[in-house]
């Protein structure tokens, strides 16, 4: 009987722990929201420029490396 009662907590524990996670969590206002879309952008922006560059890289070493005719 304390198995079923104790397996039957979890959840309930579970819920009430991410009703007062949610609870405590607030919206970003715009500043912070601009703020955080700017930072990605920037990730965005960086990570292809890197993958542009090892792409830029990779062909002539690849084709050195082959022996492309």
């Amino acid at each position: 009987m304390d198995q079923v009662k104790e397996f039957a907590d979890v959840p309930q524990e579970f819920v009430r722990d991410g009703v007062q996670f949610i609870n405590r969590c607030t919206k970003p206002d715009k500043r912070e929201f601009l703020k955080i879309s700017q930072a990605v952008g920037v990730g965005f922006l960086v990570m292809g420029v890197i993958g542009y560059v090892v792409k830029l890289v990779h062909i002539p070493v690849n084709n050195i490396l082959v022996g492309g005719s």
